[in-house]
């Protein structure tokens, strides 16, 4: 059985940082693609970043470039968001997802990731 169980939210001013923690069991996060979503009040679940391969490979969204970096570590099968730079409009239910079978070209989609925690919140204060 896969599980996914987030940490490290919370609320932060304008301009500080927040690093989320992904701890997986029953899937293995080195040989799969991971990710972390986002979704605001009223908006729809959105990526933010994802890595696979083992770790070489990242990609983000633009809103987000330069401010986030995912990472992963293997041998404690957990993946990493280091926030900086927090703004208010990253307030949001920040989620961890697996995905078995992403198309290279969805990679951000949420359609593409078959498994979900039950996500942690961030809050940014202007």
């Amino acid at each position: 059985q896969v599980q996914l169980g987030e940490s490290g939210g919370g609320s932060v001013q304008a301009g500080g940082s927040l690093r989320l923690s992904c701890a997986a069991s029953g899937y293995r996060v080195s040989t799969n693609s991971m990710g972390w979503f986002r979704q605001a009040p009223g908006k729809e679940r959105e990526g933010v970043a994802i890595i696979w391969s083992g770790g070489p490979s990242t990609t983000y969204a633009d809103s987000v470039k330069g401010r986030f970096t995912i990472s992963q570590d293997n041998a404690k099968n957990t993946v990493y968001l280091q926030m900086t730079n927090l703004k208010p409009e990253d307030t949001a239910m920040y989620y961890c997802a697996a995905g078995t079978r992403v198309s290279v070209f969805r990679r951000l989609r949420p359609s593409e990731y078959n498994y979900w925690g039950q996500g942690t919140q961030v809050t940014v204060s202007p």
